[in-house]
């Protein structure tokens, strides 16, 4: 509720600066005039290939409550009307094993947050919690806590992070995930990661590097044993807007609340929309738009409930 406060008092602030400020700090999104982000369709599929094994059959999620934000805070310019932002976990399976990508908050850590959370699955939290502890292995699309507030909030997190493949810059970025936060005596067991664009993890899955949102931002590239391709990309775009209309979250939020490189996700959001209209069957899976996850739903891309 904080956050939300400041950023009415930021927005009165602006108000009576002018037009200009407002069009600036709420409005505009353009893309940088350098720089470059580009992602190989092709280099993925053979990175997913290479990895011996069988691949994933199917992909479940599970929501485990929503976080609420103004429209602007979500696409730069679309009003001060609120709108609710499902926080998401995803569980990959095998034929004999499963694996996660994100997993969600805890209600402990809903209640320390700035952001309005509400609706808190307690049923969708526990399967979460047993995937966890049933996993192969876990990743996170970023240091943000509504995507790694579960596992750090686990009282067996050191057991955990064995077969959690944490980023050299996800670790080196900890602090950025309050009001979670990663125990210093867990974190010096940490052996984290390091690659350079891109590294196959399992069979059909590979890592993408995406920083910007975050610095340890990355996005996960999933080929199911069906060839059916998927693209979960953290909170590069929120929604599918975002991606659509090359369109940023607003320049007041990213630049003086979430410490955000506003650049860098304009040009991942651009490459983004490029990949989409090249590759059409790819699913790309935005961070937090509940009008594409029941669509995803919908046309059982994504599965509900874990196992």
């Amino acid at each position: 509720m904080a956050w939300i406060k400041r950023i009415a008092i930021a927005f009165g602030v602006i108000a009576a600066a002018g037009a200009g400020a407002y069009y600036w700090l709420i409005v505009e999104s353009h893309m940088p005039f350098s720089g470059s982000y580009k992602i190989d369709i092709a280099e993925l599929r053979k990175l997913a290939d290479e990895k011996a094994g069988a691949k994933p059959m199917e992909i479940r999620v599970e929501t485990v409550g929503t976080i609420t934000f103004p429209k602007t805070v979500v696409v730069a310019g679309d009003g001060w009307e609120s709108t609710e932002l499902p926080v998401s976990a995803y569980q990959l399976v095998y034929p004999d094993h499963t694996a996660v990508i994100d997993t969600g908050y805890d209600a402990a850590t809903a209640k320390k947050a700035t952001a309005t959370t509400s609706g808190f699955d307690d049923a969708a939290y526990k399967r979460i919690v047993a995937a966890l502890n049933g996993a192969s292995w876990i990743v996170i699309t970023h240091e943000h806590w509504d995507h790694g507030a579960t596992l750090f909030a686990q009282p067996n997190l050191e057991k955990l992070l064995e077969v959690t493949q944490l980023t050299k810059e996800q670790v080196d970025n900890a602090e950025r995930l309050a009001p979670s936060s990663f125990p210093p005596e867990a974190k010096k067991t940490v052996k984290p990661i390091d690659y350079k664009t891109t590294l196959a993890i399992a069979p059909g899955v590979v890592l993408v590097k995406s920083p910007g949102h975050t610095p340890g931002s990355q996005s996960v590239y999933v080929k199911l044993a069906n060839g059916k391709e998927y693209l979960f990309i953290g909170d590069v775009a929120w929604h599918q807007r975002n991606i659509d209309e090359v369109r940023e979250r607003a320049r007041l939020v990213t630049w003086f609340f979430m410490d955000e490189d506003r650049d860098q996700v304009m040009l991942e959001l651009a490459e983004l929309n490029r990949l989409q209209k090249a590759n059409p069957d790819l699913v790309i899976v935005p961070g937090h738009d509940p009008e594409r996850l029941k669509q995803m739903k919908d046309k059982s891309l994504l599965l509900p409930d874990f196992r």
